[in-house]
């Protein structure tokens, strides 16, 4: 077993942190294992889950082999291969977390909290990792990482089918922005939960938490645009 250094709060508690990666992402190619600033993109969230000192294991849920060498090659587990209906891009991430978890219990041993890092989150960083976890044990189902809408969603826009443009609330559309509610999104980075709520609550239930964190340190990757963002964040970063 893989040993990483762990905190003193609550040492009693046996925590694993999982991240999901197969190999067969569509819009950009190999995305996971990709080189981001001389090191593959899953490196990062490996990295990041060793330093905040949380977890028992880090285990990378896989399909691929070069995945895997790569994931062990940053200090990560990777015990067992996700099959193949759960390596689609139709699958959830909450499937893939319940294999994952399923595996681990069949070995014999339970862990008690269980965190999902996406592969995808080089701006991830230790301490969100352990707010969010300082949360998850203030009794909440859920704790996820989330960021505000750069702009109110009361007023977003949207081309109809016979190609007109509307308001997609138009009892919205004339207010003012301060007088609007400021609205939310899951920030896709990182998903705390004890191992019990992951078959039985909803991972944006009204039991869950989310921890806020800034749009700047928040970017998707679906799309080679992204990449080049995320590229040039992490090169001001680094000038930084």
């Amino acid at each position: 077993m893989t040993k990483h250094s762990r905190s003193q709060d609550n040492p009693k508690n046996y925590r694993v942190a999982v991240i999901p990666a197969r190999g067969g992402s569509q819009r950009i190619p190999r995305k996971n294992i990709r080189l981001l600033d001389g090191k593959p993109l899953i490196g990062y969230s490996i990295e990041t889950a060793i330093a905040s000192g949380l977890f028992d294991r880090v285990i990378v849920s896989t399909d691929d082999t070069e995945i895997a060498e790569v994931a062990r090659q940053f200090g990560a587990e990777t015990p067992f291969f996700r099959p193949a209906d759960l390596a689609n891009h139709m699958t959830g991430t909450t499937p893939v977390m319940q294999h994952a978890l399923r595996c681990l219990i069949d070995e014999g041993k339970t862990p008690d909290q269980a965190c999902l890092i996406y592969a995808t989150c080089p701006l991830l960083t230790p301490d969100d990792l352990q707010q969010g976890l300082a949360q998850l044990n203030e009794f909440t189902a859920f704790c996820f990482s989330a960021t505000t809408f750069a702009f109110p969603i009361q007023r977003a826009l949207h081309i109809q089918e016979n190609g007109e443009l509307a308001p997609m609330f138009p009892e919205h559309i004339g207010k003012r922005s301060q007088d609007l509610t400021e609205a939310i999104h899951d920030a896709g980075q990182f998903y705390w939960a004890r191992t019990q709520d992951w078959f039985d609550e909803e991972i944006f239930g009204p039991k869950s938490k989310p921890l806020m964190l800034p749009r700047h340190r928040i970017q998707d990757l679906d799309t080679e645009e992204d990449w080049l963002r995320l590229t040039q964040i992490m090169a001001l970063k680094n000038r930084n």
